[in-house]
């Protein structure tokens, strides 16, 4: 379904340039979860607004979409495949819940459409979907932490994508809200990239993992395959055990570090 082939990235120009992206290719097959794991710095967000196409890439990398490149698609055309779930950053402006929601049907509409009652339809399916039909009419302001993220998954699933792109999307959730939304991510039948910290959840959540280091991609594979200690100290400086979780059957680690450094 996605595709990207040698993307770079620098900050900056001449003697202060600084490569953020290095030569980076990957894939995504259709129904898939992937993850995206690295630490701090490593280039992960800026190799994913690259492939949601808010950066275009650098020195001839290219991102196709389904077999289309996606810089020959109109935001509109994109929107209505790929949809994107971040942090939540707030929006500037307070709104309904329903409000917000139908937001995700823009891509959908002609300019001056009023929502129609298939719009309606799909955004009290969504928010069905995600457990928040209580929530329609409370304002967005009114909602806890899990509760926005939880309303925002349900605009980018209005967009009714093929596609769904997270950007750390449970960065500030406690734990209950960080594997509700994850699961209902994998329920909705999205193919899902996702960037995420805690490696835990990405064995739990994804089929394969790209693990980045230096802005390159330094490994790939199932989380068994790719969730080494060899391969976990070389990335992210820390030992580790890794073993399988008794309940999940997945590959589960333990970090700690001999001498901290300073």
């Amino acid at each position: 379904m996605l595709t990207a082939s040698h993307l770079s990235w620098q900050a900056g120009h001449g003697s202060d340039a600084v490569q953020i992206v290095r030569q980076a290719s990957l894939h995504v097959q259709r129904g898939e979860c992937v993850g995206l794991v690295g630490p701090n710095g490593c280039g992960k967000s800026t190799l994913m607004r690259m492939l949601y196409r808010v950066l275009q890439p650098e020195t001839g990398g290219s991102v196709a979409l389904q077999g289309r490149d996606i810089w020959q698609m109109s935001a509109r055309q994109f929107a209505q495949q790929a949809a994107v779930l971040g942090q939540d950053t707030g929006l500037g402006f307070d709104c309904t819940v329903q409000e917000l929601v139908m937001m995700g049907r823009y891509p959908h509409q002609s300019r001056w459409a009023r929502d129609s009652a298939e719009d309606k339809a799909v955004v009290s399916a969504c928010l069905a979907q995600v457990r928040a039909s209580q929530l329609a009419d409370h304002p967005l302001s009114s909602l806890s932490g899990g509760e926005r993220q939880r309303v925002l998954l349900a605009r980018a699933l209005a967009q009714q994508p093929q596609l769904l792109f997270l950007d750390e999307p449970t960065n500030h959730l406690d734990i209950q809200f960080q594997l509700e939304l994850l699961g209902l991510v994998r329920a909705s039948g999205c193919t899902v990239l996702i960037v995420v910290h805690d490696l835990n959840l990405a064995a739990q959540f994804c089929d394969r993992i790209y693990v980045m280091q230096a802005g390159a991609i330094e490994a790939e594979g199932t989380p068994a395959q790719v969730l080494r200690p060899q391969t976990i100290a070389q990335v992210f400086q820390v030992e580790s055990l890794v073993d399988r979780h008794p309940r999940l059957d997945k590959p589960r680690v333990s970090y700690w570090m001999d001498k901290p450094h300073a």
